[in-house]
């Protein structure tokens, strides 16, 4: 099973003379149980493809299908579909509105009738599941850290216990040991049979975490593969926005010297081929 984005295209105030094209002729497919990255400069239509997966926008060219089931808000499954897919914003308070953490977790199957002991398993499934401190339940989280937010607003996503997790820009604001921390979280989500689609400009957590990775620039999808063949696209092509990390950058110095490194960002690999190439 899988999301299927289908040539879809997106025109922000269309007929006005402030007219924008946010996405053109895009297609992804977003597969179950593995890692998707979108990465595109800041304006490649990256958030507008992201509120595409849970119907937050319609397609006004081409359609959105989850599961084998398009996606019309309106319609008589969009809200079951809506479930399927959450989304969790750039911004984690402005998906922010109750008075606790605990409220703010607890919304969302509430909101699907969820009631009793399976209301408080989902809580607990949704604590675990993101790192969150259980000692924050009873806090307004609007005092909470940068970080601390962050796992609030994907609790309150897997508190419904979606098939597809989509983060905007998830490592935005967090520092080292925050995104390694969100990580290894969202590689646990994962590892649980959930789809994490990572939308970001951070393209060196794409290449290190990613199965798959989508390249926008200015609306339109340009490369679509591994960690490696995006690696190797983006070394060869001049994509606004987008630069290469140091260690990839370094690993194709090392080709140029003819040592067989990996593009992905691996140090541990880029070590072994060095061993290899020196007899080691």
């Amino acid at each position: 099973m899988s999301i299927e984005v289908e040539k879809i295209t997106y025109i922000y105030n269309q007929g006005t003379p402030a007219e924008q094209t946010a996405l053109r002729d895009v297609s992804m497919s977003v597969k179950r149980g593995i890692w998707t990255s979108v990465v595109g400069h800041t304006g490649s239509g990256k958030s507008t493809l992201a509120q595409h997966l849970n119907l937050l926008l319609t397609p006004q060219i081409g359609s959105v299908s989850i599961d084998g089931t398009k996606s019309e808000p309106g319609t008589k499954n969009a809200r079951e579909l809506r479930r399927k897919v959450g989304l969790v914003f750039q911004y984690p308070e402005s998906q922010f509105f109750a008075e606790t953490v605990r409220d703010e977790i607890e919304f969302a199957p509430l909101n699907w009738g969820t009631r009793g002991d399976e209301l408080a398993s989902c809580v607990d499934e949704a604590v675990e599941y993101s790192g969150l401190d259980p000692a924050l339940l009873g806090a307004n989280p609007f005092s909470l850290s940068g970080g601390q937010r962050r796992r609030v607003a994907i609790a309150s996503v897997l508190s419904m216990r979606p098939e597809y997790l989509v983060l905007d820009e998830p490592t935005a604001g967090l520092d080292a040991d925050g995104i390694r921390g969100l990580i290894r979280m969202l590689n646990d989500v994962k590892s649980r049979g959930v789809s994490v689609v990572q939308i970001t400009h951070d393209l060196e957590s794409a290449l290190a975490n990613s199965d798959e990775i989508l390249v926008l620039e200015r609306g339109s999808v340009v490369a679509v593969g591994n960690p490696e063949e995006t690696a190797e696209y983006l070394a060869a092509h001049n994509v606004k926005g987008l630069v290469l990390p140091p260690i990839v950058r370094f690993a194709i110095g090392l080709r140029e010297h003819g040592i067989n490194a990996t593009l992905t960002g691996d140090l541990s690999g880029i070590i072994s081929a060095i061993e290899r190439a020196w007899g080691g």
